[in-house]
């Protein structure tokens, strides 16, 4: 299995699942990329002060993720697409994506509606089926986390119809990336620093 062949420190700090041996691909074709990743997540801890930061538009934990890739070169982007059909062209629009580079589009889904997973990965079946990516990647949280959310009295904010694992794992099951490889990383409760 080539989850088993990721750094140990990654395999036993997150929890990793893939599609369509996206790690295969990535560690074949995508190399700097992932060592990108791989560099990023390591490196990565959830800090308390973050986790009980008042909710707004992007979290401190999701900007953290976001601007450690920036510095290695990734940047937010937004493809512009459409279809023309008989001389008659129609807009197709995507979803901006978190970080990209190279053909590898990363969403860092921290604490968003459990909808937005299905946005995703439906961003990246499009645009893997139009060849403009090969591998979608997914940073979100263990489900786990929620025992440490509800011991700091943090449980509601984030609540059970938000990005936990188990939802976007039953909607890659079910096919909702069609044939884009997904590589995927929850951050469990071991990166977790108290105050």
């Amino acid at each position: 299995m080539a989850i088993e062949s990721l750094p140990a420190f990654i395999r036993d700090n997150y929890e990793v699942h893939e599609w369509k041996h996206a790690v295969a691909i990535m560690q074949e074709d995508f190399p700097n990329e992932l060592n990108d990743i791989i560099t990023v997540l390591t490196s990565f801890r959830l800090k308390y002060n973050d986790v009980i930061a008042p909710g707004g538009r992007k979290s401190s934990i999701s900007s953290s993720l976001d601007s450690s890739l920036f510095a290695r070169g990734w940047k937010t982007h937004r493809f512009h697409t459409h279809v023309i059909i008989d001389d008659e062209k129609t807009e197709n629009p995507t979803h901006e994506i978190d970080c990209y580079k190279n053909h590898i589009a990363l969403e860092v889904e921290w604490n968003n509606k459990d909808p937005f997973y299905d946005r995703d990965l439906n961003n990246f079946r499009v645009l893997f089926d139009l060849r403009a990516i090969s591998v979608g990647v997914i940073i979100t949280r263990c489900d786990e986390l929620q025992e440490i959310f509800n011991e700091i009295g943090k449980g509601k904010s984030y609540g059970q119809s938000t990005t936990h694992m188990r939802h976007l794992l039953s909607k890659v099951r079910g096919n909702g990336s069609g044939g884009c490889p997904v590589l995927i990383f929850g951050i469990s409760k071991k990166l977790y620093i108290e105050k």
